[in-house]
């Protein structure tokens, strides 16, 4: 009761990165609040599925494992979820912000009339104080999160409702795991007890997924646009300095937007968010939006025109100058100095 859950996606017994994600923040959040962790999945081919899990310092892990959970379907799992948080009472549930999480977490926020938070890019506790009724809450689950077209951060609190539910992108938290001998325990749960008959009123036949052709997720390097670039035409340069330096290419909303490169390769609040080694931004202004997704990268190189350009002010190295002539100049010297 009153500890912090997490939902974890899993396909064919593999858990997703972002589940694996949110774990590691949630075993941090439950750490302020003296709680345990726990977690939930629910699949097929999940034996031994602890040992992805527990390492992450799970306390709890409850799993629901019936094929017909597999592959995810809106109805039992929003049942198996909601039931299954009235019984247990959880003061937090976190879940990825997929299109699973995206589908799942309003309806199981709606049925309990908790309230949603979704594309979070912090998660903190903290208390509030509302002078209104003269009342102070005590540790309450800080979602933030950018607003209004990411001109603004918002911090947004559920003081009176529970659980504080919140979706988070995948990377944009980090991934660490506990100790490798952490040992939880582990409940199996009747899924006929949390899900009617009723539920399961639509098959799945058949599924195809198309994999992602684009990896920037995984990229050491990124070589990244904005609408400053100015053309798609432009945007053949970043193909050839990726291509020499082994990095793969990405894009501000602003450029996927005028056409300059697909919507694969955004980056940014509406996007992908990426931790690389090193990422080149080109001709991208750094709105906060953009930033969200690409701040947390090891080293960052800016190329622009713009000397004020806000995303200067993160950056490790500034290059003031046009695109056109910078990024040739780049390729050059690379060239010539890895001969």
């Amino acid at each position: 009761m009153n500890n912090v859950f997490v939902y974890c996606e899993s396909e064919e017994g593999i858990i997703a990165e972002v589940s694996l994600e949110l774990l590691t923040k949630g075993r941090s959040l439950a750490d302020m609040l003296n709680c345990r962790l726990e977690a939930v999945v629910a699949g097929v081919n999940l034996k031994d599925v602890e040992k992805q899990i527990m390492p992450f310092g799970v306390d709890v892990l409850h799993i629901a494992e019936d094929s017909r959970l597999d592959p995810y379907q809106t109805l039992p799992h929003a049942s198996l979820l909601i039931n299954l948080f009235k019984e247990e009472q959880p003061q937090i549930a976190l879940m990825g912000a997929t299109s699973t999480g995206r589908d799942l977490g309003p309806r199981v926020s709606s049925a309990l009339h908790s309230g949603l938070t979704a594309d979070c890019t912090g998660l903190e506790i903290g208390d509030h104080e509302d002078k209104k009724v003269n009342k102070v809450y005590e540790n309450l689950l800080y979602q933030i999160r950018p607003a209004f077209g990411g001109n603004i951060i918002a911090t947004i609190i559920n003081p009176d409702h529970r659980p504080q539910m919140a979706t988070v992108r995948e990377g944009v938290m980090k991934k660490e795991t506990r100790s490798a001998g952490y040992k939880g325990e582990v409940r199996m749960l009747d899924v006929n007890k949390y899900i009617s008959p009723e539920d399961f009123v639509v098959k799945i036949i058949d599924r195809h997924i198309e994999k992602s052709k684009v990896n920037i997720k995984n990229a050491g390097i990124i070589v990244s646009g904005g609408y400053g670039v100015g053309s798609k035409e432009n945007f053949n340069l970043l193909y050839e300095l990726a291509e020499v330096i082994g990095a793969e290419v990405g894009a501000s909303r602003a450029a996927v937007d005028a056409g300059f490169a697909g919507h694969e390769r955004q980056i940014g609040q509406t996007g992908v968010t990426v931790r690389p080694k090193l990422y080149i931004a080109c001709g991208i202004s750094g709105q906060i939006q953009h930033r969200a997704g690409m701040e947390e990268s090891a080293q960052i190189i800016s190329i622009n025109t713009d000397p004020d350009a806000p995303i200067n002010s993160i950056a490790d190295y500034v290059i003031v100058g046009d695109i056109a002539e910078v990024i040739p100049k780049m390729i050059k010297y690379y060239k010539k100095n890895t001969k």
